[in-house]
């Protein structure tokens, strides 16, 4: 309970930064945060966690052990009038026990009902900053047009409460000038950054590792596929939570259209799980696409793939895609959220059309017959990340933020 957490801040001189996020499942809001926490200077930021209930606690196993992590019973992802309200009061409450400098959100529900209960404890604490980090605006998700209204009524309505807005892509921040989504300053764009000498699986562990992860699932035991696995020719691999954003449908039918002996393995889990295990076994696909569950590290995982394809209809700054990038993997993606960002067709990475798999699937047949080509398109991948997208980068953008967040008086 949040109740509990006080006391989590303990040295006065210390910048206090209060995160809250929605879920607790290692998604790519949670990613950052982990790579933030995992660098930010503990002379200078002393940092705590509210969590929702939601997810698999995969968040606080990953975050770093001085971090204190605190969960919050009614913070969760759908929408619910009542438990959104108790939720408000909550976080409310802890918010003015713990005095942070900083109240920091992520994720679109925790930003709504987070400035909120922050926008009321400013009553009670008027030095209080409220920042908030969008990776990706839940309204161009693939919900109704009258849910996409509801949302941007929502973010701008709320923009209100906030002192300032961080996105990680240029499109979005484009969108919050297009939908008036304003702050008391004026929204700022900070790319996602990773650290691209993080150690990494051999190729060789790596197929060994996720082989016995894929044939340990509830598809590969129905279909009996055993050890053939392990005699793949070419593995197309990705990495994604299954919600219907990730679009990983076209994914699985692109793969279906590749030569006998090119499988699929996806690694992760999520609410569409049922629905893509019974899409897999329609198509006759059980012995030739693999889910392999949510894995700890996935990243270490990518060296067993000959090729990373990312088929997202909508996203923000996809941590996948750089970490493929990182790893040396070719990546083929969508040109979605901040992807024409990161890659450069043909130079780092290759674009293809959203939901066309005849046009992912012709783009891995090209790229798994020329060896030349995978090989120029990995090292300019590798000083792309080197280059443009290092975690040092990020998190210093982010210091500089709050600095200049915590010196601004104008209230």
């Amino acid at each position: 309970m949040v109740a509990h957490m006080q006391g989590a801040f303990n040295e006065p001189h210390k910048r206090r930064i209060l995160f809250i996020i929605t879920q607790s499942e290692l998604g790519g809001a949670q990613q950052f945060l982990v790579q933030l926490l995992s660098r930010l200077d503990k002379n200078v930021y002393e940092c705590s966690v509210i969590a929702g209930s939601d997810g698999d606690g995969g968040l606080q196993a990953a975050l770093p052990p001085d971090v204190p992590v605190y969960t919050t019973k009614n913070l969760k992802r759908g929408p619910s009038l009542i438990g959104d309200l108790k939720a408000t009061v909550e976080l409310r409450s802890a918010i003015i026990k713990e005095r942070p400098d900083i109240v920091f959100l992520m994720s679109s529900k925790a930003g709504f009902v987070g400035s909120l209960a922050a926008k009321l404890a400013k009553l009670s604490l008027p030095n209080l900053r409220i920042a908030y980090r969008i990776g990706g605006w839940t309204f161009n998700d693939p919900w109704p047009k009258w849910k996409k209204v509801l949302y941007r009524l929502m973010e701008r309505v709320s923009a209100g409460w906030k002192d300032i807005i961080i996105v990680n892509s240029a499109s979005d921040l484009a969108d919050a000038k297009k939908y008036k989504i304003q702050p008391r300053l004026a929204p700022v764009l900070i790319h996602n950054g990773i650290d691209p000498y993080r150690e990494l699986f051999s190729h060789e562990e790596a197929r060994v590792r996720l082989f016995d992860a894929a044939v340990k699932s509830r598809l590969a035991r129905e279909s009996g596929v055993g050890s053939s696995l392990f005699h793949a020719k070419a593995i197309v691999g990705t990495v994604a939570n299954f919600y219907p954003a990730k679009d990983l449908f076209t994914f699985i039918n692109a793969v279906d259209a590749l030569p006998e002996g090119v499988v699929g393995i996806i690694i992760g889990d999520g609410p569409l799980s049922e629905k893509l295990e019974n899409h897999i076994r329609e198509r006759g696909l059980s012995r030739k696409v693999f889910l392999a569950g949510r894995l700890p590290d996935a990243y270490k995982y990518l060296p067993a793939f000959d090729v990373f394809a990312f088929s997202s209809s909508k996203e923000g700054f996809p941590w996948a895609v750089l970490e493929a990038m990182s790893a040396k993997i070719p990546v083929i993606s969508t040109p979605v959220g901040a992807i024409p960002e990161i890659i450069k067709d043909g130079q780092n990475g290759v674009i293809v059309p959203v939901g066309i798999p005849s046009a992912m699937s012709s783009m891995i047949r090209n790229l798994l017959g020329d060896d030349q080509l995978r090989q120029e398109l990995v090292i300019q991948a590798h000083q792309t990340i080197l280059a443009q997208f290092s975690i040092r980068a990020m998190v210093e953008r982010f210091e500089n933020l709050f600095e200049s967040l915590l010196e601004n008086k104008d209230n």
